[in-house]
């Protein structure tokens, strides 16, 4: 009866729309809570004494280090917010290239059959190497300057990018690029105005892969000659075994790393309102 209530009966209740906000809320609490129970627990257990700070930094290790690190001089060349700032840096310049370089051959290798044919055999040689082979090389061709960081943060970023990009092309529907071609859609013109725009939420995909592959690399690039940087303090408290400093920089790698995501999903948000959850 296409779902039309029966005469004298009571119509089916109708589930209530939940709206997105408190769908946010809702998440942002839940996290919080777990996040509010995980410390608790690592509170509790080293006050019983089973957290051992010679291999597991109990809260006033982190605490020590967080006030070393916070003031001049500092800790490993630098303050927290200098150790910040330069590696902050190099992500974003490492992550700007690879989306410089990845999106626009993604397109191009998506579009054109003998580009695939010619690039796809490299990209497929060179994707198995991880970043840290390539360390070597850096150093070699860009010295121990923050160029070869950025070399090393790009080749990790860029392999999101660009596979992301040539997925979201071939996954336009070919209707849609037969009906461009029809109306009179010339090759820019068919690239602006049907496969980037379908193709944006698979590179968006590609872009937070990206950008969070760059600062998993951070630490390794950064050994790579450093002075300062998250990386730097990570090496240094491994040497001076220093345990509550190296789990105070991981978690500030973790904060900057979800900061910087959290800022690309609203710019995704803007750009593609359609698909906010």
């Amino acid at each position: 009866m296409n779902g039309a209530a029966v005469p004298g009966t009571a119509a089916p209740p109708r589930a209530a729309a939940v709206p997105r906000r408190w769908t946010g809320q809702r998440r942002f609490f839940i996290g919080a809570a777990a996040f509010a129970i995980a410390i608790a627990a690592w509170f509790l257990l080293a006050r019983l004494g089973v957290v051992s700070g010679g291999r597991f930094p109990t809260p006033s290790d982190v605490w020590r280090s967080a006030r070393q690190i916070a003031f001049e001089p500092g800790y490993a060349g630098g303050t927290l917010w200098q150790h910040v700032f330069h590696s902050t840096r190099l992500v974003l310049l490492g992550f700007a290239v690879a989306i410089g370089t990845g999106v626009p051959l993604g397109l191009l290798m998506g579009t054109s059959r003998r580009a695939d044919l010619l690039i796809g055999p490299i990209f497929s040689m060179l994707r198995p190497i991880p970043p840290l082979a390539w360390i070597p090389l850096a150093i070699l061709w860009l010295g121990l300057g923050d160029g070869a960081k950025i070399f090393l943060i790009w080749v990790s970023a860029f392999t999101p990018a660009l596979i992301n990009t040539y997925a979201g092309v071939r996954s336009v529907d070919p209707t849609l690029i037969e009906a461009a071609r029809v109306h009179g859609a010339g090759p820019g013109r068919l690239v602006r105005d049907v496969l980037v725009p379908g193709s944006l939420p698979m590179i968006f995909t590609g872009l937070r892969l990206s950008l969070q592959t760059a600062w998993m690399t951070l630490v390794a690039a950064e050994l790579v000659g450093a002075f300062t940087g998250l990386g730097k303090v990570l090496a240094t408290a491994s040497l001076d075994i220093n345990p509550g400093m190296i789990l105070y920089a991981m978690a500030w790698v973790g904060v900057m790393g979800a900061l910087s995501t959290k800022l690309l999903a609203r710019i995704e948000n803007k750009v593609l309102p359609w698909l906010k959850h």
